[in-house]
């Protein structure tokens, strides 16, 4: 990587943007964000208190007037430009991305970022297509039209897993509708997020249109869901935490989108593919080390093909390369810090009084002992009511359990209270068709687990939440549907007013 930018130098004069300039925090606490990958210092600034809040959320509300106003048109060509800003800046967010992550450059450069430029490019377009039912005259005495309209001021809370890609995903629909939006990202990577808007700035998007407020979730989070002012919350985060937010979103009468917790299945039947298969589950359950709510996290083997699986996706995580983010060769970087490391580890260190560990289970020494690194980890032998299995670990581990027909696997793939994503594995169309229509989730993949495209939707079932993001569906949520009416008659004694009072003639 060329060119690295110097993190506390373009951060210097803090790390909230509001009404298009970078200012510190006023909740008199500090926070530093920390290299997961050496446990070194990047950046350390004063957190958001909640009356930065109020400045961001004001600064927004001023500006919702003239962004509103502004065509659909004039709205596509400022996320026409933002497009090409990022482009030309894609090298310093991949290399942002993994320093505050510890992602690998190459999961940074080739995925993180061109999907956020392909997502504003796809909202560029989707600002010209507010439409509503066409006119007709539905009464016969009235021409009815639906119009949609911004809402306000969108207050939004993204997480540490991708923190360029879901401020995107918040932002973007956000803004391509008229609204305007202050966003809280996770205190532990705000890097991205606040270049994302300052990209904005410099494609020509008025400030105020966007904010970021870099605070704790007990402080600023609460206080921005919470804000009068404030007409929508989109929160992607815990289970436990999206309960929260809506309890304090529901008191002020919100508009709710939340993406929570998952604990994806990976449904092997016995006539898949089976190097397919590992290889898929490989890759599905290792991305960002783990810490996706759609990696692969229980795979269901159909008895058959249980034991060459394991053996053989223990052999393909045996290769998988461990080190230093920033090396082309690099296929694993650290979880996000050393207390998520050390939340993994416990799940594996528990398990092994009822299960078995097959490989991994364990942090690496040498160069790699000061980062937040923990081993590809593939477990077998767990019952289906067991903690790995129910519990989200958002690490590189894997859990895998037979199955004998396919009721009884579909029946599994459902045992959980999560339903982000899923994925089902066979040869026969039937038997996946089946699948994708029985499996309570909110994306079933067949024969692949990860993929995501901009036109499609994101979001989940029962405890995974509610509402989409990215997709014409996510541009939607952030929309008022208004129904107008006109009378065509001209009359001035209509007759059903004689239903209310008078006689007819």
């Amino acid at each position: 990587m060329g060119n690295r930018f110097q993190v506390k130098d373009r951060f210097a004069d803090g790390a909230q943007y509001i009404d298009g300039q970078l200012r510190p925090g006023t909740s008199g606490r500090s926070h530093t964000v920390v290299d997961p990958a050496t446990g070194e210092e990047v950046l350390t600034y004063e957190l958001a208190g909640t009356a930065d809040v109020d400045e961001a959320v004001a600064a927004a509300k001023r500006a919702f007037a003239g962004w509103s106003a502004a065509t659909p048109g004039e709205r596509s060509d400022a996320l026409h430009r933002l497009a090409a800003v990022l482009t030309e800046q894609a090298e310093d967010f991949a290399y942002a991305e993994s320093l505050q992550c510890g992602k690998p450059i190459k999961l940074s450069t080739e995925f993180d970022v061109p999907g956020t430029i392909d997502n504003t490019a796809f909202f560029a377009g989707a600002a010209r297509h507010l439409q509503g039912q066409a006119a007709a005259e539905y009464s016969g005495d009235h021409t009815s039209y639906v119009r949609r309209e911004p809402l306000g001021v969108v207050g939004s809370i993204a997480p540490w897993n991708y923190p360029l890609q879901m401020a995107a995903w918040k932002i973007l629909p956000a803004i391509a509708a008229g609204n305007t939006i202050v966003l809280k990202p996770a205190e532990l990577t705000p890097l991205t997020s606040l270049m994302f808007a300052q990209a904005a700035k410099e494609a020509g998007i008025p400030d105020g249109v966007i904010n970021i407020v870099t605070g704790a979730g007990r402080d600023a989070g609460e206080h921005l869901v919470g804000h009068p002012d404030v007409v929508m919350t989109s929160f992607t985060g815990s289970t436990a935490v999206g309960k929260r937010v809506a309890e304090i979103a529901t008191a002020t009468v919100k508009r709710l989108h939340l993406e929570l917790g998952g604990k994806a299945p990976f449904l092997v039947f016995d006539d898949a593919d089976l190097e397919a298969a590992a290889h898929g589950a490989v890759a599905a359950s290792l991305i960002n080390t783990g810490q996706d709510c759609t990696a692969a996290t229980r795979a269901y083997v159909q008895r058959p093909l249980h034991d060459a699986f394991v053996a053989r996706v223990a052999a393909l995580m045996e290769t998988v390369r461990l080190g230093d983010p920033f090396a082309p060769a690099t296929d694993l970087g650290p979880l996000v810090s050393h207390a998520q490391r050390d939340r993994v580890a416990g799940f594996v260190e528990r398990a092994r009084a009822y299960a078995t560990v097959v490989t991994g289970g364990e942090v690496p020494g040498g160069e790699l002992a000061e980062g937040a690194y923990y081993r590809p980890t593939l477990i077998s032998g767990a019952a289906q009511d067991s903690e790995v299995v129910q519990s989200e670990i958002f690490g590189p581990v894997l859990v895998v359990l037979p199955f004998d027909t396919d009721d009884e696997g579909i029946a599994l793939a459902n045992d959980t209270p999560y339903g982000l994503a899923a994925s089902a594995w066979s040869r026969d169309v039937y038997r996946a068709g089946r699948a994708t229509r029985e499996i309570k989730a909110g994306c079933v993949w067949v024969n692949d687990h990860i993929p995501i495209i901009s036109e499609m939707p994101h979001g989940g079932y029962k405890a995974s939440g509610f509402g989409k993001d990215m997709s014409a569906y996510s541009f939607e949520e952030y929309t008022q549907v208004k129904h107008v009416m006109y009378d065509n008659t001209a009359v001035a004694a209509k007759d059903w007013h004689r239903t209310i009072f008078g006689d007819r003639p």
